[in-house]
């Protein structure tokens, strides 16, 4: 029979485990945690677009007249039902054809110093025209995109709003996409209301989920800041060929590495990686885990070892990032 001292210390250790998976510590003073501010989005003017610019970017980023083949908008591979995503592990071109990469939403790009999945642009405006003109996504040519625009009088109309003129150029539309762009905010999840006090709007699982995301799983290393991003580039030890970021610069950590991709929706967006290859959140968080399936020289990337409870708990917690803002579709004139 068991000493009285060691069953009072069997008890207290079981009731301490009970009450830290009941009660996890509260991290909310975690510097490297936050919410996003508005007041913040640096606008290209100082000040946020006028409505008229907004509307016309949300009408053009809905048109499927931007592709060659008039059968594809922004919207296709940004969906909003599909969390500005297309549920596809690599998405589809105008001509019907697979595209290199998964295509990743647009939730709070707003913030973002860089663009792409390498990088490879600074602005949302110059991300706006890259894949209306990219031949193996919609292949449009500019000066082909404004001489169609121009044949239709209801767009005059719409740049008279926006701009003050009815002239039609690549850079008037590129500023109206990148405006709208920058509207696509997702900034009142569980997760921000709990931020801001409200103890309920995160449940067990969830609070289990966040300690662990700053903690044991170290999400945070990456996905840090109000946007969940570190805004820079990772090997994640993936099979695939895909040179990623050192298409762009040099070096040994730039191989095979890519942007770290922003978690607010991330419920909503899978497949999910660069290459589409892991189908749900529970996968995600396994292949980290277990340290991806690659050798990677990413000193980040390591074994975690997590529990199959620790896993469902940082699932519950990115669950907690939703923030489904309905999305109106514009009549394309």
């Amino acid at each position: 029979m068991p000493s009285s001292y060691h069953y009072i210390l069997v008890t207290f250790l079981s009731a301490a485990v009970s009450a830290s998976e009941v009660t996890p510590v509260d991290v909310r003073a975690d510097s490297r945690l936050g919410v996003p501010d508005r007041s913040t989005i640096d606008w290209p003017d100082g000040e946020p677009a006028a409505p008229a610019v907004i509307s016309l970017g949300r009408t053009l980023f809905f048109d499927q007249r931007l592709s060659q083949h008039q059968n594809q908008s922004c919207a296709t591979c940004h969906n909003p039902d599909l969390g500005f995503s297309d549920g596809l592990a690599k998405g589809l071109g105008t001509k019907g054809n697979r595209l290199d990469r998964n295509s990743p939403h647009l939730y709070n790009l707003a913030w973002s110093r860089v663009l792409f999945w390498d990088g490879r642009v600074v602005t949302l405006e110059e991300q706006a025209l890259g894949p209306i003109q990219a031949a193996g996504e919609m292949g449009m040519d500019l000066p082909g995109l404004v001489a169609r625009l121009e044949a239709v009088p209801a767009y005059h109309e719409l740049f008279t709003a926006a701009f003050g003129t009815p002239a039609i150029d690549a850079p008037r539309i590129a500023t109206a996409i990148a405006a709208f762009e920058r509207t696509i905010i997702a900034d009142n999840t569980p997760f921000d209301r709990y931020m801001r006090g409200e103890e309920a709007a995160l449940g067990p699982e969830a609070k289990r989920g966040l300690a662990l995301f700053v903690g044991k799983a170290n999400c945070i290393a990456c996905h840090s800041g109000p946007n969940f991003t570190d805004d820079s580039f990772h090997n994640l030890g993936t099979k695939d060929a895909d040179r990623g970021r050192a298409a762009i610069e040099a070096g040994a950590l730039a191989e095979r590495a890519f942007k770290t991709p922003g978690l607010r929706n991330t419920a909503l967006t899978g497949p999910y990686l660069h290459d589409g290859s892991e189908a749900s959140l529970e996968a995600v968080v396994r292949f980290y885990s277990r340290g991806g399936d690659a050798p990677t020289p990413d000193p980040l990337m390591r074994k975690l070892d997590l529990t199959d409870q620790e896993v469902a708990d940082v699932v519950a917690f990115l669950g907690a990032l939703t923030d489904p803002v309905a999305r109106e579709r514009p009549s394309i004139p």
